[in-house]
C-alpha cells in the first residue's frame, strides 16, 4: 500500500465510531461490514476540506478501488469541492464504476454542477443510460437535484419515466424521483400516476414517499392513496 493511502487510512481509523460503523451496516446490506470503518459523516467533511488542500490529494484520487466504504465517501466529498466542472466530469466518471451502495452514490454533489446545468443535462442522461445501478442512480439523482425547480421541463419525466430495471436501488430511485417531483411540480407529474405510466412497484412507493411527504397536501395525498395498485 503506498504512502499516500496509508496516511489517509491512519487519520480515517483515528475518526472511528464503532457504534456509528454498527448503525451504517444495518443501512447497507450490499456492503461487507469489515470494509466500514465508521467515520460520521461530519468528520468526513471536515477531513475531506483538509486533504483538499494537500497536494497529495490527486494521488489518492487516482487510487481505485479503495478497500473501505468510508474512504469511498472521503472520494466523493474530496470530488464535491472540484471547481472545474469538466475535471469534476471527469473525476466523476473515473470513480462511479467502484461506486457499490446508495449512501455513497447519494452522497456525491459536486457544487460547480449548478454553474453548468445544460451542460449536465447531456451529462445526466448518459449516466441514466448505463447498464451499472449506481451510475443510473447518480444520474437520476442529479437530475432530482438540480431539474426540479426553475429549469424543470416535463420532458424530464419521460426520461426517468422510461427506465426499467430489475436493480431495487435503480427503482427506489425513481420512486423518490418522482415523489420528489410531485412535491414541486403536480401539475405535470400527476398524470404519469393517474395513468400508470411506472411499474407497479415504483408507481405505489413514489405514491408512498409523496403521501409521507408534509409538502404535499392532504387533498393531494387523499388523491395519491386512490391511485394506488394492488
Amino acid at each position: 500500500m503506498d504512502v499516500i493511502k496509508t496516511g489517509v487510512l491512519s487519520r480515517l481509523f483515528a475518526l472511528q465510531d464503532l457504534k456509528y460503523k454498527e448503525f451504517q451496516c444495518k443501512l447497507m446490506p450490499t456492503v461487507a461490514p469489515e470494509r466500514v470503518i465508521g467515520v460520521r459523516t461530519p468528520e468526513l467533511r471536515k477531513l475531506a476540506k483538509e486533504l483538499f488542500k494537500e497536494s497529495e490529494t490527486a494521488e489518492f484520487l487516482n487510487t481505485l478501488p479503495h478497500q473501505y466504504y468510508d474512504e469511498n465517501n472521503l472520494h466523493g466529498f474530496l470530488v464535491e469541492q472540484i471547481k472545474d466542472y469538466s475535471a469534476a466530469v471527469v473525476a466523476i466518471d473515473a470513480f462511479l464504476p467502484y461506486v457499490d451502495n446508495w449512501a455513497t452514490c447519494d452522497l456525491i454533489s459536486p457544487k460547480v454542477f449548478k454553474k453548468y446545468r445544460s451542460e449536465l443535462l447531456k451529462e445526466i442522461r448518459r449516466w441514466m443510460a448505463s447498464e451499472r445501478t449506481y451510475t443510473i442512480r447518480f444520474g437520476i439523482g442529479m437530475l432530482m437535484t438540480h431539474f426540479l425547480d426553475e429549469d424543470f421541463s416535463p420532458e424530464h419525466l419521460s426520461w426517468v419515466a422510461a427506465i426499467r430495471s430489475e436493480e431495487y436501488y435503480v427503482n427506489m430511485m425513481i420512486a423518490w424521483y418522482f415523489a420528489t417531483a410531485l412535491a414541486k411540480q403536480w401539475d405535470s407529474v400527476i398524470p404519469y400516476i393517474e395513468q400508470h405510466r411506472l411499474d407497479k412497484w415504483v408507481h405505489n412507493k413514489a405514491i408512498q414517499k409523496a403521501v409521507e411527504s408534509y409538502r404535499i397536501t392532504d387533498e393531494q395525498k387523499r388523491h395519491l392513496r386512490a391511485l394506488r395498485v394492488k
